[in-house]
């Protein structure tokens, strides 16, 4: 008699500890910790493998992780006595639904609805969440099952906050807030609902709300760790040292993590602990699986340019080049890149190259007017004065916050490049967009004189003719030094072409003249005048035609 009590309180004791660990599971997954879940699911499923309860939380360990195949297999190693049980068929059916297999999961639910005659709130609330968190999932009819649920179970905020989480899916910020108060008027220290009333107001962007609801899950339940991690994540942008507070707090209350590991080194360099950094990363790396986290060499690259140790930066910056799938880069890879190279004399070249593939990613137009600069700076430091004009092209073209000056430069750098018909045009628009300065008909003209060197089709002559125009109609700044230097060289230029083009020596006297005008020891001026004037005295006493 007293070893069948032995052996009763020994099943007894085994029962209860049972249970106990899977209450202990459930707990993790509310607090989102997976992996320990699922070992403590593995350890009861090893104790009692016909638990199909404990089979449903090991899928729901399993699937927000995204271990789909893994799931797949381990669900296929339960007897068919487990497979015939409302549990197992409801996580087998949600595995399904997550592969978008949403017929076949139909029939796995409708088993478990119809064995247990949709009376069970945790068989309905089970399914509706299938719904809810499965992509393919209909959360209208989640919200059927639920209220059903509901209405037999009043009291349990799980299914006020799945229901909440329906009306999300939908869209339906205010309904989803009201169910989740009303989970929280069942217990208010149910921190998944304050925590997903946080997530309303994380989507409007509305910081002052969802802070206040991340700190009231907190206080109703501080071991709930989703509500650190947002309070991280949102420090992480304004202020590192809170962001790493929250993080340590988060890291203590959630599962090791290679992740985990990741942010933290993350935010070692965030808070400028650039050795500690490196050192954490090349930990990191000497693990076997390290090497499959490419963005580590890219955290190292930066630490070692915290340091000042540009070399250093670029070599395990190139290595995050070499190891990582072309698919994740982002434009400011490229662009990091380009300015560490930019730092190391010499480097100019390979600079340029990845300021070049900075522009090729980069989708925002408004951010690719700052690499347009720096390419045109590169080739202007390196007299490229061509690619120089392209990227200046570039910048001015469509940007709303290019001025005159910009203008200016593109024309400038295609006529250093002797590219003479591009500066035509460029100082054309200038000339149309600002009709009343000089600058443009002046370097229209340079560019003309430059087309036709031998004057012979007089392309300058209506660009000096309008430039002598505008300065002399601006009396007040005519007698500058430029525009002085401007006339004398316009005028000089027409009465090269009268004399040498249209034979027009009077014209070419009177542009002369007005050289002298304004500059009296002009020694030009006064030899081709005295050459023209005997010219035509010479041609009146021997009564040419001669103009």
């Amino acid at each position: 008699m007293k070893k069948v009590l032995l052996l009763l309180l020994a099943s007894t004791i085994s029962l209860f500890a049972i249970s106990q660990n899977l209450q202990d599971a459930q707990k993790f997954i509310y607090y989102e910790r997976y992996q320990s879940a699922e070992n403590t699911l593995h350890t009861v499923l090893k104790t009692d493998p016909s638990n199909a309860a404990a089979w449903y939380w090991l899928s729901q360990a399993y699937l927000p992780s995204n271990k789909t195949a893994a799931l797949r297999d381990t669900l296929l190693t339960s007897s068919n006595e487990v497979k015939q049980n409302p549990w197992y068929q409801v996580a087998y059916g949600h595995l399904l639904l997550t592969e978008n297999k949403k017929d076949s999961a139909s029939i796995y639910f409708n088993e478990a609805l119809d064995k247990t005659k949709e009376k069970d709130p945790d068989i309905l609330l089970a399914i509706a969440n299938a719904h809810v968190t499965a992509k393919p999932g209909d959360a209208s009819y989640a919200m059927s099952l639920l209220d059903k649920a509901i209405k037999r179970d009043k009291k349990n905020p799980a299914l006020y906050v799945a229901l909440g989480d329906a009306y999300r899916k939908l869209g339906n910020g205010s309904e989803a807030y009201k169910a989740y108060q009303t989970a929280i008027d069942q217990d208010n220290k149910y921190a998944a609902a304050l925590y997903r009333m946080g997530k309303i107001f994380v989507s409007q962007k509305n910081t002052d709300m969802y802070l206040n609801y991340f700190n009231q899950a907190l206080q109703a339940d501080n071991n709930f760790a989703p509500a650190l991690f947002e309070l991280y994540y949102h420090y992480y942008f304004v202020d590192a040292q809170k962001a790493m507070d929250y993080f340590k707090q988060y890291m203590a209350k959630s599962d090791e993590s290679k992740t985990n590991d990741y942010l933290y080194t993350d935010l070692l360099y965030l808070n400028k602990q650039y050795q500690p950094a490196i050192e954490k990363a090349q930990k990191l790396l000497a693990d076997p699986k390290g090497d499959t986290m490419p963005r580590l060499y890219k955290l190292m690259a930066y630490s070692y340019a915290g340091l000042k140790d540009t070399n250093n930066a670029v070599n395990y910056m190139s290595q995050y080049f070499s190891k990582e799938v072309d698919s994740n880069f982002v434009p400011k890879d490229f662009e990091t890149m380009a300015t560490f190279y930019d730092a190391i004399p010499g480097k100019e070249d390979s600079a340029i190259v990845y300021y070049v593939k900075t522009v090729d990613y980069s989708k925002d137009p408004k951010t690719l007017y700052s690499y347009y600069k720096k390419l045109a700076d590169l080739y202007k430091d390196r007299k490229d004065y061509a690619n120089q004009a392209k990227w200046l092209g570039k910048y001015y073209q469509d940007n709303e916050k290019a001025t005159n000056i910009d203008l200016f430069n593109w024309g400038i750098a295609n006529i250093k490049a002797e590219d003479y018909v591009q500066a035509d045009t460029v100082f054309g628009l200038y000339i149309h967009k600002y009709p009343e300065q000089a600058f443009g008909y002046y370097w229209r003209a340079r560019a003309n004189a430059s087309l036709d060197s031998t004057m012979e089709k007089g392309l300058a002559i209506p660009w000096y003719t309008q430039l002598i125009n505008i300065i002399e109609k601006d009396s007040a700044n005519a007698s500058n030094k430029t525009n002085k230097k401007w006339m004398i060289e316009g005028y000089g230029y027409l009465a090269a072409y009268e004399t040498n083009e249209a034979k027009d020596y009077k014209t070419a006297i009177e542009h002369l003249q007005k050289i002298l005008q304004l500059d009296p020891a002009n020694k030009d001026a006064q030899q081709y005048l005295t050459v023209l004037e005997k010219k035509v005295a010479s041609s009146r006493d021997t009564g040419s035609n001669s103009k």
